[in-house]
């Protein structure tokens, strides 16, 4: 693996790929707050390996993708009672990810996001229905502020104070994980703080951060768009998740036609290692199919 930068537009996207080229293209895309790391190596090997050619990368303002600095930080308060704006919306993070299409020369690619990731991937679906294979949305939502919504001790860790040093930074994302991470398997506490010191030593910027938290809260509700997305889609959810609770998840499979709902019991906001297995199996289950359809 190496990181490799593509110019989309006025920003450079870092990222990284596994296995051949020549396989089906499978695009992994992160949350809010979250490098690319966050998915992790053996995981993305794990893909690879039953023949996808799997790339992940830094969303805007996030590890070693371009950070929008001069936009400095968006005022959270009034964002968070209804006021306040952003300096861009997930459409253009959506945009960004077509862009990446772009640079690697693929015409189209089946897309797998998280959180965040979801929000973004689902946009990518209806902004450019074309460039997208089949949808995979984790934990994610579709916008409409009465599913989805975090519950109090979420909300809390998600707004805490960032963390001025590296050892602060590590230790918050334990804390972080403690509350929204999966009841019903272990915590990898090891894990969580081995990528969380990576991802400081990548780039840690709390202003990025809260203007990626912006576009989440300034784009609007998705559901009717949702009913236009025609590809083969996998929503994935945590029954037990506390950040984005399950009813996001259900909505969202119910907006788009045909989408396949699969919630695991005792997962959380989080990809605990004991889910890898199965999910891998949908999404590739997911590519076959659809591959295999196009033919």
């Amino acid at each position: 693996m190496e990181v490799q930068r593509a110019r989309v537009g006025d920003i450079e996207i870092a990222y990284e790929t596994f296995g051949s080229a020549e396989d089906p293209p499978l695009l992994l895309v992160m949350g809010l707050a979250t490098q690319m790391i966050g998915w992790p190596d053996e995981f993305c090997r794990g893909l690879a390996d039953r023949g996808l050619f799997v790339v992940r990368f830094d969303n805007r303002d996030i590890g070693l993708s371009t950070h929008l600095d001069d936009a400095g930080a968006p005022d959270m308060g009034a964002l968070l009672t209804g006021s306040g704006s952003a300096p861009y919306a997930l459409a253009d993070m959506a945009d960004d990810t077509a862009g990446l299409l772009d640079a690697l020369g693929l015409d189209s690619a089946h897309v797998v996001g998280a959180s965040m990731g979801g929000m973004i991937a689902q946009l990518l679906a209806i902004r450019h229905p074309a460039r997208v294979r089949s949808l995979t949305s984790i934990m994610s939502t579709t916008g409409d502020p009465a599913v989805g919504t975090p519950a109090e001790a979420a909300m809390g860790v998600l707004l805490a104070p960032p963390a001025v040093d590296r050892d602060g930074a590590v230790q918050r994302a334990v804390d972080t994980y403690r509350v929204i991470g999966s009841p019903g398997f272990e915590f990898d506490e090891a894990s969580v703080r081995d990528r969380a010191g990576l991802s400081f030593d990548r780039r840690h910027n709390p202003a990025g951060v809260a203007r990626q938290l912006a576009a989440i809260l300034t784009t609007s509700d998705r559901t009717a768009d949702l009913g236009s997305v025609a590809v083969p889609t996998l929503v994935v959810h945590g029954a037990q998740d506390p950040l984005v609770q399950v009813s996001g998840g259900r909505a969202t499979a119910a907006a788009i036609p045909g989408a396949d709902l699969h919630v695991v019991e005792g997962m959380g906001h989080d990809l605990p290692r004991a889910v890898w297995p199965e999910l891998t199996d949908r999404i590739v289950a997911l590519v076959e199919g659809t591959e295999a359809t196009a033919r």
